[in-house]
């Protein structure tokens, strides 16, 4: 089991905590990581897409023209897909693109994910970013930044953080999440990941405990 540094707000170290190497030591499945990251975006996506038939288009009751005689091919409605402003043959219809994901292939995958992570020293645990009392977005960007030179930063903090929360919210280089949010898709999307001393201890806590039902 290796250890990391906790660092305050100067970069200063505090004190240190132990990387559970059933979390931050585990096997990277590649093609698990990659099943969970497509599931995860996939429930995202709305499926609010709809286009309209040749039934559900308005318009198009009469017959543009007599049947035979004219020279020209048979119609019986403008509305039909082949005329401007017809309807969308096979076009798309709102649906659920949700996929079924085992949580024990979800846990599975964060830890692959946290493992990758921290192989690279790119886990940081913090005593605290914000000093004081009142939210500081600049005090909290110098504060990350002496933690770590990353361009892009995942920081999760303990839900109650409104201080950190304030604080970093509008940092375009940050992201913001709460421990019991973390997931693959995010871990794997900014390059360090940055905890919070309780967000750490509630992190931990979850997937041993997951760890446990899954033995």
């Amino acid at each position: 089991m290796t250890s990391i540094d906790v660092l305050d707000a100067s970069g200063a170290k505090t004190g240190s905590v132990d990387l559970p190497e059933d979390i931050f030591g585990a096997k990277v499945n590649i093609p698990l990581i990659h099943q969970v990251v497509v599931a995860q975006l996939a429930a995202r996506r709305q499926g609010t897409h709809k286009a309209k038939t040749r039934g559900e288009v308005r318009g198009g009751g009469k017959k543009p023209y007599r049947q035979k005689g004219t020279g020209r091919a048979r119609q019986g409605s403008t509305r039909a897909p082949q005329f401007t402003g017809g309807g969308t043959v096979h076009g798309p219809l709102p649906r659920d693109y949700s996929q079924k994901t085992p949580k024990k292939m979800k846990s599975a995958a964060l830890r692959g994910a946290l493992s990758d992570r921290a192989s690279g020293g790119r886990v940081h645990v913090v005593s605290g970013l914000v000093t004081g009392e009142t939210p500081k977005t600049k005090a909290a960007i110098e504060a990350l930044r002496k933690i770590t030179e990353a361009k892009t930063v995942l920081v999760v903090v303990d839900e109650t953080d409104e201080l950190t929360w304030l604080s970093l919210r509008n940092a375009p280089e940050v992201h913001l999440l709460d421990a019991g949010q973390l997931n693959t898709y995010d871990v794997l999307v900014h390059d360090d990941v940055v905890f919070t001393q309780e967000a750490y201890d509630q992190v931990v806590a979850r997937l041993q405990k997951s760890g446990k039902e899954e033995a």
